[in-house]
């Protein structure tokens, strides 16, 4: 009998993890719980005898790969995956897999929440702005990117977008611009919205060059990781320009040198939130366990990510 194993330090509602059990036990696998585990060392215990390993926000790092003698797959429930070592998990012909789309309305409705929270002050009783009329630029038109959009569109916003990797016909089919580069992204839009993943091309890569082209009171939403920015940039800028505004899922490294210099003029969540609804959590949760059976079952291997 195969072994599921759903290590999750931050868990699953109650009702995701009741629905990954019944997907399992349909299938005539073993379910198995690990919830709140205090260290990584727990981890590595936990995964020596596993078949499949569910995960959140938990590191599959090269330790608990190689801890794991029968691990055949792991699928991150989310869209961000760089809590894997994929090197490692290829190495032992592992399939890793993520979950995408299944927390991106969860993520795009708290970046135009932000939005609308630091247009009105971060609701301090007095005079705001409003999101209707303002240019909004989408950096990484996928799966969150495009809920983004879609808001934005119904706010009113004059929507744009840059993708080198999704054809421009797509994105004008949404009602969407689509523009050719960061640069002019970045120059054309007073908001824009951040995507990108965190990888070896994209550290780093949003700094002071970029954000100095938007337009007056800009305001920058970072719902992605926080490596992409580079925070000297960001403090050189914050500190060059007074109407810039930093909004970010995730606190940045620089995060108490930006709330004390720059007060008013940024918000981080205390922790990851984007995906942090009822909803997203039994999606994520649902699509995870139903991607490992239908590997086990049927070698569908459609989300792998070390491909």
């Amino acid at each position: 009998m195969k072994k599921i194993l759903v290590a999750t330090q931050k868990p699953f509602a109650p009702a995701a993890v009741a629905e990954i059990k019944k997907i399992v036990d349909a299938a005539g696998y073993e379910f198995v719980l690990f919830e709140k585990y205090a260290e990584q060392a727990d981890l590595i215990k936990a995964v020596a005898d596993v078949d499949a390993m569910i995960i959140r926000s938990d590191k599959a790092d090269a330790d608990v790969i190689a801890a794991a003698n029968n691990l055949k797959v792991i699928v991150r429930a989310g869209a961000g995956y760089d809590n894997i070592d994929l090197a490692a998990a290829s190495a032992k012909g592992i399939i890793a897999m993520n979950t995408p789309g299944q927390n991106s309305n969860a993520v795009a409705e708290l970046a135009i929440g932000m939005m609308v929270f630091m247009a009105r002050g971060q609701f301090n009783g007095k005079s705001g702005t409003e999101l209707r009329g303002k240019t909004i630029g989408i950096h990484a038109y996928g799966n969150v990117g495009r809920y983004v959009a879609n808001i934005a569109k119904g706010f009113e916003m004059k929507v744009y977008a840059f993708d080198p990797f999704i054809d421009d016909a797509v994105i004008e089919k949404d009602g969407v611009a689509p523009l050719a580069s960061a640069d002019e992204l970045y120059s054309t839009c007073q908001y824009v919205s951040l995507h990108i993943p965190s990888n070896e091309h994209t550290k780093n890569s949003i700094g002071f060059d970029l954000l100095s082209k938007m337009p007056k009171d800009a305001v920058l939403v970072n719902t992605a990781r926080k490596e992409v920015i580079d925070e000297d940039g960001l403090l050189k800028l914050m500190a060059e320009r007074e109407d810039f505004i930093y909004l970010s899922d995730i606190a940045p490294d620089c995060a108490e040198e930006i709330q004390s210099s720059f007060e008013g003029r940024c918000f981080f969540t205390p922790k990851k939130m984007g995906a942090q609804t009822a909803e997203a959590n039994i999606n994520a949760g649902i699509a995870s366990a139903n991607q490992i059976v239908n590997y086990f079952e049927n070698g569908d291997s459609t989300f792998q990510v070390n491909k």
